[in-house]
């Protein structure tokens, strides 16, 4: 190869080399371009994109309070719930004591009474029905007696006969 030659294809290398320069200089410019144009972009959205994110921060503080103040009512509520059923427990337990109570005590006036009236049925029956049926034994002997006696005579066989069947 000669000088020449060697000139020339050097020359050609480096106007290639001094092309792929342009090529790469001018698509860097261009990227640059594109670049501003989205920064010029992001700057415009940048505002709303922070207002957007002040808007949801209070939305999220404000959410938080009102998730806990809803849950201190809660609580609160269920705290008052909770002392409302123990004490309706509490007088529901009371009340079925003194109920069971009251029951026992009738229970018991029940039992005495009947003890009463049958004390009274037997001491009746002792003192009142006994004497009136002995003395009503005593006037059926005296009446039996009168009438034998006024009848007189002896008694004929068929009356004989009548008052035995009605011992045997």
């Amino acid at each position: 190869m000669t000088t020449e030659q060697f000139y020339l294809v050097a020359a050609i290398g480096i106007g290639i080399l001094v092309l792929a320069f342009l090529v790469q200089t001018g698509l860097l410019i261009v990227m640059a371009r594109a670049a501003r144009a989205i920064k010029g972009q992001l700057e415009h959205l940048s505002p709303r994109a922070e207002s957007l994110m002040d808007s949801a921060e209070k939305t999220l503080a404000d959410s938080r309070k009102q998730i806990s103040e809803v849950t201190a009512k809660a609580n609160a509520v269920l705290d008052t719930t909770k002392n409302q059923v123990e004490k309706t427990s509490g007088f529901l337990t009371e009340a079925t004591d003194r109920a069971r109570a009251q029951l026992d005590r009738v229970e018991l006036v029940l039992d005495d009474t009947i003890t009463r009236v049958h004390q009274t049925a037997v001491m009746l029956n002792d003192g009142v029905l006994r004497p009136l049926r002995e003395l009503n034994g005593i006037v059926a002997g005296v009446r039996g007696a009168v009438a034998h006696l006024l009848r007189g005579g002896r008694p004929d066989v068929s009356q004989a006969t009548t008052d035995e069947e009605m011992f045997i």
